[in-house]
């Protein structure tokens, strides 16, 4: 079950005085945010960057940063853990400042994909689900029963267009609902 989030999640982790701060944000919003977290810390030795995101054929894009850390030892480590928590569509950017102690490659990986996991672990999770839209066509003498169970899926009228045989309702909702209301379109029209 993919999951992700809606709006941004923070976490904080030192280790041997070096301040690690995770920000976990939507895909949308992530190059923004980078662009933002490196103005706000300017002074800040590394911002480290990992995100997933799904295109419209399921094909999952992934990339991971290591912005100067050592080869392996942030990015790839935050990005397992956004693949192993089943996370997409979103992003995490960990802001490192050095605090004087190397923490050597098993130390910079556990301390990046840990703070990661607390963001993911702080975060309201929601289910991911494809958006998609779907046009369904009724007649007038259908209309109560089509607009009752559009308001039960929770579906989102986009447009209504009328016409002499009836009306065209363009619908916007998840995926396996948007099938729940063409299978109560086919029975409805075997009437």
């Amino acid at each position: 079950m993919l999951q992700t989030v809606e709006r941004e999640f923070t976490a904080e982790l030192e280790e041997k005085k070096s301040r690690f701060l995770a920000f976990l944000v939507p895909i949308a919003a992530f190059e923004e945010r980078l662009a933002e977290l490196r103005l706000e810390h300017r002074k800040a030795n590394h911002h480290v960057t990992a995100f997933r995101m799904i295109h419209d054929d399921d094909h999952i894009e992934e990339g991971a940063k290591d912005d100067g850390e050592p080869a392996g030892t942030s990015g790839m480590p935050m990005l397992k853990v956004l693949i192993g928590r089943e996370m997409i569509n979103c992003g995490v950017i960990v802001v490192r400042y050095f605090g004087g102690t190397k923490l050597g490659a098993g130390g910079l990986a556990r301390a990046y994909s840990g703070v990661a996991s607390m963001a993911i672990d702080a975060a309201s999770l929601t289910l991911w689900q494809r958006i998609l839209q779907k046009k369904v066509t009724g007649r007038f003498d259908q209309m109560n029963d089509i607009e009752r169970q559009i308001g039960a899926l929770k579906l989102t009228v986009l447009d209504r267009t009328f016409h002499e045989s009836g009306v065209d309702i363009l619908l916007e909702g998840p995926e396996a609902t948007l099938e729940a209301i063409e299978a109560f379109m086919t029975d409805l029209n075997l009437y």
